[in-house]
């Protein structure tokens, strides 16, 4: 298969187990489960546990195709390497590209997120700040960044376990409001599953970062299925405690789902706690998929795909320092001009996308029993893909269409120049 012709050094292996599952933790327990309960009891009605269950199912597969993937080609990039290396030079190209346009925008929206919650009134400039601190946490290296990652998950699990206690103890919980059925049908369970799949993406950043990662061959398979583990945990018990006071049909009308559930639980004290852990949350989330971008920006500016200014590592911090700040530079511009919270459906869309390549290229790895997970995810993907709203798939589509243009504008240049070269 195609290697990567570049000569760029390597980044530094500092991460171990402990470290990346906090950074995969970090990304999934981000912002999404402050605010993707409420869209998915929208879709599902009283099927939402059921399409949280079918969305962990999909995550599981694509964990382990990722898992065994990242311990035969630890380098960063994720999937865009696997896909390049197992598939062929086009299909690595399109992964990197859903994941780098989707995955920018989503940082955008993480920093507006911070913005809303910590001051409503100056949420552009409050995210513009929030980018610049973490590219700067970023840019003085990745132990760093792990460090800052720990403290954020640890406020942000102390805040969800105070939401599950505080529900499931009080007054108003009815178990009765749990009925797991598919009051929307089957299509409503899978938009749902479809819209918190986006909730367990996190643990991308592993992978992604796997040339930081100290031994990756036993490293990334141990912390990818731990730290999924943790967080479908952690989801499953929040679902369950907000349903329990609000139900499906409150659920769904919630704008601040976390917090609507611990007024009704009768401690509106604890209300701006939630919106605290919120912005830390989100903070979180923005830091892992700002390291995340980075590194597959560095992996695309290797081969070429992407300017190859981008794929210098600093020789001091051992990052790549050029990727990092133009990430951050160009979320910081639309943090500041943009608001894309309501404008980046196509973010799920483009991870399925992502994850469909990395099963397809597990596929290829072993015997025909080793390709029942590899195939169960990729099918899984394909239909939670096309299951999400009708805007979502067609700007994803679009997107996804515009980089496969891109890559054939390139190929004919750089045809036509090796013609002319002849």
């Amino acid at each position: 298969m195609t290697q990567s012709s570049s000569t760029s050094p390597e980044l530094r292996r500092t991460l171990g187990v402990g470290d990346a599952v906090m950074i995969g933790l970090g990304s999934m327990i981000g912002a999404g489960i402050f605010a993707a309960l409420a869209p998915a009891a929208r879709a599902a009605g009283t099927g939402l546990l059921l399409g949280l269950a079918v969305a962990a199912v999909v995550a599981y597969c694509n964990a382990t195709s990722s898992a065994r993937l990242a311990a035969l080609y630890p380098a960063s990039g994720g999937t865009y390497v696997y896909g390049r290396e197992r598939l062929g030079p086009f299909w690595g190209y399109l992964a990197g590209w859903s994941f780098v346009v989707g995955k920018t925008a989503s940082c955008a929206a993480m920093a507006l997120t911070v913005g809303a919650y910590v001051w409503p009134e100056q949420a552009h400039a409050v995210a513009v700040a929030a980018v610049v601190a973490l590219t700067a946490v970023n840019y003085g290296g990745v132990q760093k960044s792990a460090w800052l990652t720990r403290a954020i998950v640890a406020v942000v699990l102390a805040v969800l376990a105070c939401v599950v206690v505080v529900c499931l103890g009080s007054g108003q919980s009815d178990a009765g409001r749990l009925d797991i059925g598919t009051s929307d049908g089957i299509g409503g369970v899978l938009q749902a599953a479809g819209l918190l799949f986006f909730a367990f993406a996190g643990y991308a950043r592993i992978a992604t970062l796997g040339e930081e990662v100290r031994d990756p061959a036993r490293t990334i398979p141990r912390a990818i299925p731990v730290a999924l583990g943790i967080a479908l945990v952690v989801y499953a018990c929040v679902a369950v405690a907000v349903l329990s006071v609000l139900g499906s049909e409150g659920l769904g009308q919630a704008s601040a789902p976390l917090a609507d559930a611990v007024r009704a639980a009768g401690v509106p004290g604890l209300a701006p706690v939630v919106r605290v852990g919120a912005a830390v949350a989100a903070l979180g989330s923005l830091l892992a998929l700002i390291l995340g971008v980075s590194r597959t920006t560095l992996a695309m500016a290797r081969d070429r795909h992407l300017p190859g200014a981008l794929a210098a590592v600093h020789p001091r911090f051992q990052v790549p320092h050029r990727a990092e700040l133009a990430v951050g530079a160009v979320v910081a511009v639309l943090a500041a001009t943009v608001d894309v919270r309501g404008a980046i459906g196509f973010s799920s869309f483009g991870v399925l996308a992502y994850y469909a390549v990395a099963n397809a290229s597990a596929w290829t790895l072993g015997s025909p029993a080793a390709r029942f997970v590899p195939a169960v995810g990729l099918l899984g993907c394909v239909v939670l893909a096309f299951s999400l709203p009708g805007v979502s798939v067609a700007v994803g589509a679009g997107v996804l269409a515009v980089g496969v243009a891109a890559y054939g504008v390139r190929r004919w240049v750089a045809g036509r120049a090796g013609a002319r070269g002849r």
